[in-house]
């Protein structure tokens, strides 16, 4: 199988390391990985902030660079919900583009969705010691039903003690370019967040998103906790060697 990288802007710009551990787990399992150095934004932030022509540039541009790939697979469930949607009338795609987002949506998966669903795959020979607490984005969880899946994969990690949180499906607070617009009322959520961390005195937070685990670090750090936030990639790259 050949399977064509996503690496959302946020990744590429502030976790590149996660996009190389996404590469390595994938070439444990035997997968031919390719990227295409193209790629560009899936138009996600552009479309958030109400700039939709802009949106409509990334939309069209990711399904030239994208439009014969066999599957893709991006460490981002908000950025596969928005490409997903690309046919759904949203943007004012042109026909042309619009076909083609039609036949691609179903060839892009989230990173944990793949090896799960797709693959079948729960072991990838990963050790991580310490509980872990995992966090559902919203995206991934409301929009993709992503919350088996990555719980699947953590439980096979040798050394990791998985635990819930008390309100695992509430936001973080940061909803993209929510977090800049309404600042106060995107600390205000994650706080809340936070407290549920606190309680559950876990060495580590994971996710599925990278954007969610900047908002949870941030916020964790102006508390004084050591709690570290890790993407879920990360851990399942993991071997337990220096």
């Amino acid at each position: 199988m050949k399977v064509s990288l996503f690496i959302p802007c946020l990744t590429d710009l502030f976790f590149p390391s996660t996009a190389w551990s996404v590469v390595r787990v994938l070439e444990r399992l035997g997968i031919d990985v390719v990227y295409d150095p193209r790629q560009t934004c899936c138009g996600q932030p552009a479309f958030n902030t109400g700039y939709h022509r802009d949106a409509v540039v990334c939309a069209e541009h990711f399904l030239d660079v994208f439009h014969e790939a066999e599957c893709i697979v991006a460490p981002s469930g908000s950025c596969v919900a928005m490409i997903r949607d690309y046919s759904s009338g949203m943007l004012r795609l042109p026909d042309r583009y619009r076909r083609l987002a039609e036949r691609l949506k179903d060839r892009v998966w989230e990173f944990t969705s793949f090896l799960v669903d797709h693959l079948g795959v729960t072991e990838v020979d990963a050790e991580f010691p310490g509980r872990v607490a995992l966090h559902d984005s919203c995206h991934a969880l409301r929009l993709l039903g992503i919350r088996a899946q990555p719980r699947a994969l953590l439980k096979r990690v040798r050394g990791l003690e998985l635990v819930e949180l008390g309100r695992t499906g509430v936001c973080c607070g940061f909803g993209g370019t929510f977090a800049v617009k309404f600042a106060d009322i995107s600390t205000e959520i994650g706080k809340e967040k936070i407290r549920d961390i606190l309680d559950a005195q876990v060495r580590t937070v994971t996710a599925v998103d990278s954007s969610c685990l900047m908002q949870i670090d941030g916020l964790l750090r102006k508390t004084g906790s050591t709690t570290t936030t890790v993407h879920i990639a990360d851990i399942l790259a993991s071997t337990g060697q220096p």
